[in-house]
């Protein structure tokens, strides 16, 4: 079995199913219609030959094998988040060195007395 870009997204619908409780309400989390969420379930059922979830037209519950499948891929995917929002915040720090040219009289003034504290909060 290939490991693929579908097989991510199934999971991720998994994930909102259990979240959510429900197909409709995996559906509304991830802006998909009900069907849509239901087939990308069968997909991954099928690609992984196991059946993930209970269905009666008032529930929605985790077979067995569900539930191992989903406690196993829980920290891998929340892991994969992790290391995503961390390289999005690297872009958006600011870094490297920082020239200011002030007035002499400004420098001495007000400079002097609050550069412990710029330094502490700024280092290199």
């Amino acid at each position: 079995m290939a490991f693929d870009e579908r097989m991510l997204n199934g999971m991720g619908v998994l994930c909102a199913i259990v979240d959510s409780g429900s197909f409709a309400g995996a559906g509304d989390i991830l802006d998909m219609s009900q069907s849509g969420v239901s087939r990308s379930i069968a997909r991954l059922e099928a690609r992984l030959g196991i059946r993930l979830f209970d269905r009666t037209t008032r529930s929605v519950t985790l077979t067995d094998e569900g539930r191992r499948f989903y406690e196993q891929i829980m920290p891998l995917l929340s892991g994969l988040e992790e290391a995503a929002s961390s390289a999005a915040k690297g872009t958006t720090t600011v870094r490297g060195r920082l020239r200011v040219t002030v007035d002499p009289f400004f420098r001495v003034g007000y400079w002097g007395r609050n550069w412990a504290r710029f330094s502490k909060n700024f280092p290199n």
